[in-house]
């Protein structure tokens, strides 16, 4: 009674703290800013982003979204994953200005205004 080894519960890694940290980061897309900084750097240069054949990307690197930043095997899931409601809600997110740290200062309250000198000039 107890001599063996216990079984583990289905899904008990659900609940494991240390699991979710590291599997949280390898899963997640890259962030509407990060995407925003490729497509202005893409205009300025004139160039579309392209990736060179890669044996380890799905499709060989082909097949890219800019938009989620997701690559896909072949012409007919890149379709398909543009008429998906998150790539509509993401090129909606990115049509936004960009969130800056001017943005960030002046929503906490942090204004920039030129105050008169304490004492007049002399």
């Amino acid at each position: 009674m107890g001599t063996g080894m216990t079984k583990r519960k289905h899904g008990a890694h659900v609940k494991n703290k240390k699991y979710k940290r590291k599997t949280w980061l390898c899963n997640r897309a890259k962030d509407t800013d990060q995407i925003q900084d490729e497509i202005e750097k893409s205009v300025e240069t004139g160039k579309a982003i392209t990736f060179a054949y890669d044996d380890e990307l799905p499709g060989g690197g082909q097949f890219y979204c800019v938009e989620t930043g997701k690559h896909f095997i072949d012409a007919d899931s890149l379709a398909r994953h543009k008429k998906t409601k998150y790539y509509k809600k993401r090129c909606k997110e990115l049509k936004e200005e960009k969130y800056t740290q001017a943005t960030a200062e002046w929503a906490s309250g942090m204004t920039k205004e030129l105050l008169p000198p304490a004492h007049g000039k002399k």
